[in-house]
């Protein structure tokens, strides 16, 4: 039992950098860092558009000299603690660089879009112990999955135990079915009364981000189109927040068996992917695009020989909007359902946890192998849909064929 001094002391405050300043920082994390005052403080702010920093800066009272205009200049910030990476697209060299710098570090999903650039943080990470990781997979820390992980290996609520494999307190998994309903961002995103967007960055600067993020995805999976635009913009740019939850409950997927697109001609298009995880276990994900759908919605159901676990996520950008689980089973000769919803919000969990990470070294639910792990999985559905539409793999993606 801690001693009375012990909880009574408050909490140590991590001073924060924050990289990008776009949607996710202005309607989640933003607001969530003023809420834990007493936790964090915002030393430093950086983005390409100088109105942005201004306006962000004023608001959230950050002083003219701790305000940047890129990552380069970030890294000259004096008494930071923690770096949030909260950029768009590869965060591979912004997490190299705070990594460097000796800071702790955040990163939003993805990790990064290549294998080189994981292996370059890993060499990091080795090199160094005492540096700090963690990945922004926020529905880990979601207070319905973690109930419904403990549920499944059998553990006591709020565990953070990892899984080694498919079995646990329910037993083997069947299967892991997941659907999301994806409407537009704009209509996810109407009630955060967010800045417009900026026009203030130089066409120069905008042109050498796309010309960057062209080498990655060739890098990762060659030059085509369709399926280098399903790599990142989809499937790690979305899909990989259910990898991580069919991590959480199975396994990572052990092979990949079908990649479907549909309609024709449409971008974003609606996404299927079925495969396979440890134990003769399956999944399949169907991912929607519908710009005018009336809200978000995600269902993931994890079916056992005798239990299912389903879990029905609202839209990320509606803090605190419960996510709600039920747990179905055989109890005597009956079914009894087991119901949960929290207002616990997952990304102010999350962050509670990267607090922890910085101040006490204890470890986050995602970090560098499980990043890793998901663009490994993500090269393997490019290379499965490369394969189906008769294209070719290239670049890292080519080992993942097959």
């Amino acid at each position: 039992m801690a001693s009375s001094a012990e909880s009574t002391d408050p909490p140590e405050r991590v001073r924060l950098a924050i990289l990008g300043l776009g949607a996710v920082a202005q309607a989640v994390h933003l607001p969530l860092l003023d809420r834990l005052a007493d936790r964090f403080s915002i030393g430093a702010i950086a983005d390409l558009s100088p109105s942005l920093v201004a306006v962000i800066g004023d608001r959230y009272r950050v002083p003219a000299q701790a305000r940047f205009d890129g990552l380069d200049s970030l890294l000259t910030a004096d008494g930071i603690d923690g770096l949030l990476v909260l950029t768009s697209g590869s965060h591979g060299s912004a997490v190299t660089a705070g990594l460097d710098r000796g800071w702790g570090v955040f990163a939003e999903k993805p990790l990064a879009w290549t294998l080189a650039e994981a292996d370059a943080i890993a060499e990091r990470l080795a090199a160094d112990p005492s540096r700090k990781l963690q990945l922004g997979y926020m529905k880990l820390y979601d207070p319905a999955v973690v109930r419904g992980v403990a549920a499944a290996r059998g553990t006591d609520q709020g565990s953070d135990q990892r899984s080694d494999g498919p079995t646990g307190g329910l037993g083997p998994v069947r299967s892991i079915e997941v659907t999301v309903l994806h409407p537009s961002d704009q209509r996810q995103l109407s009630h955060a009364r967010l800045l417009p967007p900026p026009t203030d960055v130089p066409a120069a600067i905008i042109d050498s981000i796309r010309a960057e993020a062209d080498r990655l995805r060739t890098l990762a999976v060659g030059s085509s189109d369709d399926v280098a635009r399903l790599y990142s913009d989809i499937v790690l740019g979305s899909i990989v927040h259910d990898l991580a939850l069919i991590r959480a409950f199975a396994s990572d997927p052990t092979a990949i068996d079908l990649v479907d697109t549909w309609p024709a001609g449409r971008w974003p298009p609606s996404v299927a992917i079925a495969g396979r995880l440890e134990g003769e276990a399956r999944f399949a994900v169907r991912w929607h695009f519908l710009p005018d759908y009336a809200a978000y919605r995600e269902e993931v159901r994890v079916v056992y020989e005798a239990a299912t676990i389903e879990l029905e996520f609202p839209s990320p950008y509606l803090l605190h909007a419960p996510t709600r689980l039920r747990i179905t089973e055989l109890e005597g000769d009956a079914r009894r359902d087991r119901r949960y919803a929290s207002v616990g919000e997952a990304f102010e969990e999350e962050l509670l946890a990267f607090h922890s990470l910085v101040t006490t070294g204890r470890q986050p639910l995602a970090g560098l192998h499980e990043g890793r792990a998901d663009i490994v999985t993500s090269q393997r559905i490019a290379a499965r849909y490369a394969v189906q539409l008769g294209l070719p793999i290239n670049g890292e993606g080519t080992s993942q064929k097959g």
